[in-house]
């Protein structure tokens, strides 16, 4: 195999994994972008796409969608609902992130472990043990740093970077019903049931 086809196959492993970052991975990035054509072909094949932001820097595989007079490829990313507090922290970190962009000319929004447990807090119902409650959220921390929407910054614990490929999964919908998303996790919290929907990306 030769050094140019090996990239090629390194890069696509990548991108099969998870959502291949610029500022992360240079390497793999040069050859998604310099061969995009190349992958959108190979993945086409097994019912994926290849979504690239070059302006945000990062590139990921998604299912694609079929017309009614197509027939379906068997799914190979496979759809999870999420759990309440895992959507919920998707929800708020997308709200941040909209308001950060029409606010300020910066391009990194950087949070804190406190910052997303004061807001998360707001939402979740009420509890006496503080130990758990801190512990529940470094999960809900992880499983969004694993998804590739958080990023730990080198050197710190409880500092991250809101990656930007949020605004590609919460999407227009998503924001066109923040309110009532919103208050229905308000709901929650003051231990209302959430309805069918209200807990998924």
């Amino acid at each position: 195999m030769s050094y140019m086809d090996l990239a090629f196959s390194r890069a696509v492993v990548a991108l099969f994994k998870n959502v291949v970052f610029k500022e992360i991975d240079q390497e793999h990035w040069d050859v998604i972008t310099t061969q995009k054509n190349k992958i959108e072909d190979y993945v086409s094949k097994i019912g994926l796409t290849l979504i690239v932001d070059e302006m945000d820097g990062y590139g990921y595989l998604k299912q694609r969608s079929y017309g009614e007079d197509e027939e379906e490829i068997p799914r190979l990313v496979p759809r999870h609902a999420l759990s309440y507090p895992v959507s919920l922290l998707l929800v708020l970190l997308r709200k941040q992130l909209l308001e950060f962009d029409s606010t300020t000319g910066d391009q990194r929004l950087i949070v804190t472990k406190q910052q997303i447990a004061e807001r998360m807090s707001l939402f979740l119902r009420d509890t006496t043990n503080e130990a758990k409650l801190v512990g529940d959220i470094d999960k809900h921390i992880e499983r969004i740093e694993k998804m590739g929407f958080l990023r730990r910054l080198r050197g710190s614990d409880d500092n991250f970077e809101v990656q930007r490929i949020l605004r590609s999964f919460v999407n227009a919908k998503w924001l066109n019903h923040f309110n009532e998303r919103l208050e229905a996790y308000r709901r929650y919290a003051n231990g209302g049931e959430l309805r069918e929907g209200e807990q998924h990306v």
